[in-house]
């Protein structure tokens, strides 16, 4: 029997996104000026403020309010009629030194023995829906925010556009499991005052439907093929939407996490990504789990998977890998059957390093690579090298070149096939 299911995003210019990007735009500068940086910190926006609070443990100074400002204009809150502005809004710093007893647990002489820097269990998953393992759902509605993004940093076929938006997609399953068409499209999107409210929400639904759909379809044309004139669309359903971003909600660190990783697919072990570095596993465990999940569904192993990993504060060693390919394994055993996802998960833990050593230096993780990773989604991004340039507080330029998204990279491909003698 088919079956609807649902998944959706947010714009950078969500008041919880805005919180996001600037606890990693700090991420980034304390570990461009010290790669050593032990850092975990938060940020709440709301109307005309923002505050910074924290754990860091790290020999950089910044000038965390500039990084801030420079984070809230970029993303496009540079009017005082936003009542948010990264002009002129407060900015007040409470980060403070991190607790050393939990550092003891994490720096060792060692560093391979570097412990986890929390307990907690993670979750990685990859699905042959889509060209770059993501779930569909979840894919389209980060790319018609991506899109929407455009349209008004250009500021020419839609003129009235303000930095927040939501978008939710409902795709309709068939009995094999397979998308088959948009049943609904959400759009919720910030604007400027009409001077005319009665032709508002017509004038809105005409320019998403007529420019904003069919330059997604374009643009991707691998889902060309969803998009049929029986879409339901709710566009600004509630009305008026003037005010928004963090003068309309307050935003947090890590209250995005379903956006940030599968849209409600495969499963979520609870710990937010922005604002840790890599020793909380949190994050990079998160990030090796999508690893081994898209390179193992990549090879063959099986159509869908979900990858779980947990772990102890202050232990090296994971408790267990957990696999789940959902009834969708194609790799066999020397008699013929087909392999037990327990057996899958045996093999996988022989492959993967998966010590917090062994996750940053295999994936890189100890470089300035997440501010990147604060909108639109963590996973699904297309793996690049580029130079990125810090100023320090003393105003000496550094440049470092990086590797974003190295955990989307199919690198595994050949040591699994091998191991699973594909």
């Amino acid at each position: 029997m088919s079956y609807l299911f649902t998944s959706e995003s947010v714009s950078e210019g969500h008041p919880d996104k805005v919180a996001d990007q600037i606890s990693d735009a700090l991420i980034d500068n304390f570990l461009a000026f010290d790669k050593d940086s032990k850092v975990a910190c938060e940020t709440l926006v709301t109307t005309g403020q923002v505050i910074l609070a924290g754990e860091v443990k790290s020999s950089a100074y910044l000038d965390v309010q500039k990084i801030a400002r420079e984070v809230i204009n970029k993303i496009g809150y540079t009017k005082g009629e936003y009542m948010f502005d990264g002009n002129s809004c407060g900015v007040l710093s409470a980060i403070h030194e991190q607790s050393p007893d939990i550092n003891q647990g994490v720096d060792k002489v060692d560093k391979k023995l570097q412990g986890a820097g929390d307990q907690g269990m993670m979750f990685g998953y990859a699905t042959r829906e889509t060209e770059n393992y993501m779930p569909l759902a979840l894919d389209l509605a980060h790319k018609l925010l991506i899109e929407l993004a455009d349209l008004r940093r250009e500021n020419k076929e839609i003129k009235y556009l303000r930095p927040d938006a939501k978008s939710q997609v409902t795709l309709e399953y068939n009995d094999l499991n397979e998308p088959v068409r948009i049943d609904a499209i959400v759009i919720s999107t910030q604007h400027d005052d009409f001077d005319e409210e009665s032709n508002m929400l017509a004038k809105i639904k005409e320019d998403i439907i007529s420019i904003l759909i069919p330059r997604v379809a374009k643009k991707y044309p691998q889902f060309a093929h969803l998009f049929n004139n029986d879409i339901k669309y709710h566009i600004n359903p509630t009305g008026k939407f003037v005010i928004g971003g963090p003068h309309g909600d307050t935003g947090l660190t890590g209250r995005k996490i379903i956006v940030d990783t599968y849209g409600g697919k495969g499963a979520h072990g609870g710990g937010a990504f922005s604002g840790k570095d890599p020793s909380k596993v949190d994050r990079s465990a998160a990030y090796a789990t999508r690893h081994i999940a898209k390179n193992l569904v990549a090879a063959g192993v099986a159509d869908e998977i979900l990858v779980q990993v947990s772990y102890a504060i202050g232990v090296a060693e994971p408790m267990g890998i957990y696999i789940n390919t959902y009834g969708t394994a194609k790799v066999k055993d020397s008699s013929g059957n087909i392999l037990a996802d327990g057996e899958i998960a045996k093999t996988v833990s022989n492959i993967f390093d998966m010590t917090p050593y062994g996750i940053e230096t295999r994936l890189k993780l100890r470089n300035p690579i997440y501010s990147e990773t604060a909108a639109y989604g963590h996973f699904g991004k297309e793996p690049q090298t580029i130079t990125k340039t810090f100023i320090s507080s003393d105003r000496k330029e550094k440049q470092i070149e990086v590797e974003l998204f190295t955990w989307e990279k199919l690198d595994y491909l050949d040591a699994v096939k091998k191991a699973f003698n594909i």
